[in-house]
């Protein structure tokens, strides 16, 4: 067993991870489920207020807004990630972001009860902002506290949590259980006890050491590093921590000029955008959204077609753990080139098969490439740039990297959300080429530029790009 490894490092990784991860993935597939019930809830809400039927077109345009202000407010949460981390710190940031959580939680939960589509519309923007601000902060907080050893691995857990929680929600928002008339603001509700119960154990885990550290107090920051590790001699780490500070020094204060100016903070930046752009822009909700579509045209009913969605769900999720032991083996740059490599493949192909899958042969074909596409998605483009961004920086220029990157790919997150389906009734099932032209370009991009990060110091990291 690891030497590094505790009881109490596992319990501070799950705290961060389960508390920001769920609200991310819950928040993100909540809305799927449930669709047909909330519109018809704002046609009848509309008609209430104005006393005639509403177009249909203005309800799918207030779906559309309440599903894409999600991402809308994920942008602000992800530039805001820095000025949390530096002033209110990694955990005291995380703790703080709770109380989003909660406002959107009662808003949402209250919306049916107040007939106000505007509250649920306000409150998916207040979730979107505190997902933003989790996946910044929690990144952080997992890597700063893992040994080096095992930074991937815990890394890793926020994904595995997204994937987890996404599921969940499909699971919760099915009509069996809150996906009716009456119980779907329960089911936007629930995302209020996750945030409190990280409120309540939070407290209970240390500020990274590292962070600490940076503040000033190295004392403090030593006897937060002996509680994670559980043994009272971390000297060899502290002595790590004291070497990573020194270095920053002679690179400059972190600021936005001295990203652009500086290669040795611009080169990781360029990645660091680059890599969470591309886990947006790898297609991956473009073949969730056609999946069912696909699962229907191989012969099965639309009940056995989302049901194979959740099947879906769970292999994502399975293949997610794999990755979590994978990414210490393989490193983090192999796992990246073989998603990427393999989904480039993949895609090409659903591109072709889709022009033919009123052919058995072909619908039997893409249902296969749909769960291998999942499959490599989840093997290291989908836990993979959480954590990588915090890797490439050290304590001082982390949290703005953060923010820049985070920030982008919320950004990129919203624009699939805007661009998708009008190209996808453009052009059909051709727009799987563009996401396969975009995976080869990026597969291009992390041979030759991404460095391996796995089991590296800063040091390490940073003699790469000087």
């Amino acid at each position: 067993m690891n030497p590094d490894f505790s009881i109490n490092l596992v319990f501070a990784c799950m705290v961060a991870a389960i508390g920001a991860g769920f609200q991310h993935g819950y928040n993100t597939g909540v809305v799927n489920a449930p669709q047909n019930v909330i519109e018809k809830w704002m046609s009848d809400v509309s008609q209430e207020r104005h006393g005639m039927p509403p177009d249909k077109n203005d309800i799918t345009f207030l779906f559309s807004l309440a599903v894409s202000i999600y991402c809308a407010g994920g942008i602000v949460g992800g530039l805001l990630t820095s000025t949390f981390a530096i002033h209110i710190g990694r955990r005291g940031g995380l703790f703080v972001n709770n109380l989003f959580a909660l406002i959107a939680a009662a808003m949402m939960g209250l919306s049916k009860m107040a007939g106000s589509f505007e509250l649920l519309i306000a409150g998916r923007c207040f979730s979107g902002l505190n997902s933003g601000l989790n996946s910044g902060l929690a990144g952080m907080y997992l890597v700063e506290v893992s040994p080096r050893s095992m930074r991937g691995a815990l890394g890793s857990m926020y994904q595995l949590i997204i994937t987890i929680s996404i599921l969940v929600s499909q699971i919760l928002g099915s009509q069996s259980i809150f996906g009716t008339d009456d119980l779907w603001p329960v089911l936007f509700g629930l995302t209020g006890i996750m945030a409190l119960a990280q409120m309540l154990f939070l407290p209970c885990c240390p500020e990274t050491p590292k962070h600490i550290f940076n503040k000033g107090n190295k004392e403090r920051a030593q006897k937060s590093l002996k509680w994670l590790r559980k043994r009272e001699d971390v000297s060899a780490e502290m002595s790590e921590i004291q070497t990573e500070a020194e270095q920053e020094k002679s690179i400059g204060k972190a600021s936005f000029q001295q990203f652009i100016q500086n290669p040795s903070l611009r080169k990781p930046l360029i990645i660091a955008i680059v890599i969470m752009i591309a886990q947006q822009l790898s297609g991956i909700n473009a073949v969730i959204y056609y999946s069912t579509q696909i699962f229907q045209k191989a012969g099965m009913s639309q009940q056995e077609a989302q049901l194979a969605t959740m099947i879906m769900g769970t292999v994502n999720i399975i293949m997610t753990v794999i990755s979590v032991f994978l990414v210490e083996i393989a490193g983090r740059k192999t796992l990246l080139l073989i998603g990427f490599g393999l989904m480039f493949i993949v895609t090409a192909l659903l591109a072709v098969l889709l022009e033919f899958i009123q052919y058995d042969f072909a619908s039997y074909m893409c249902v296969a490439l749909v769960v291998l596409f999942i499959v490599c998605f989840a093997t290291g483009p989908g836990s993979i740039p959480w954590f990588l961004v915090a890797e490439l920086f050290g304590q001082d220029a982390r949290p703005l990297a953060a923010s820049i990157s985070i920030g982008c790919n919320w950004t990129a997150n919203f624009l699939v959300g805007l661009f998708f389906l009008p190209l996808q009734e453009l052009i059909g099932p051709k727009v799987f080429i563009i996401f396969a032209v975009l995976q080869l370009i990026f597969t291009i991009f992390i041979f030759f530029k991404v460095p391996e990060t796995k089991n590296k110091s800063l040091d390490e990291v940073l003699k790469y790009f000087k």
